[in-house]
């Protein structure tokens, strides 16, 4: 599980053979949510409102980069880390 980003306790990464849309996991605690880049909308799982607004503030900050990324792990090349909320 390759990580792109860390913040507050919460776990961003992205899989190199993952299947479309373009997405990531966040994880927080128990909770893991799969996370469509261009919309925001929750794919699978939950977290709390508390965590999916800060994961929703960190994305909508962070969008081209999630894209790059995204690219790069469909080439099987290393992922870029991606500056944390704060």
């Amino acid at each position: 599980m390759p990580v792109i980003s860390r913040f507050l306790g919460i776990v961003v990464a992205m899989y190199w053979n993952d299947h479309a849309p373009p997405h990531f996991h966040a994880k927080y605690g128990g909770q893991e949510a799969v996370i469509d880049i261009r919309t925001g909308k929750t794919i699978k799982g939950a977290l709390s409102k508390r965590v999916a607004s800060l994961v929703q503030e960190w994305r909508r900050l962070h969008v081209s980069e999630l894209m790059e990324n995204w690219e790069l792990a469909r080439k099987g090349k290393a992922l870029k880390y991606i500056e944390p909320l704060e």
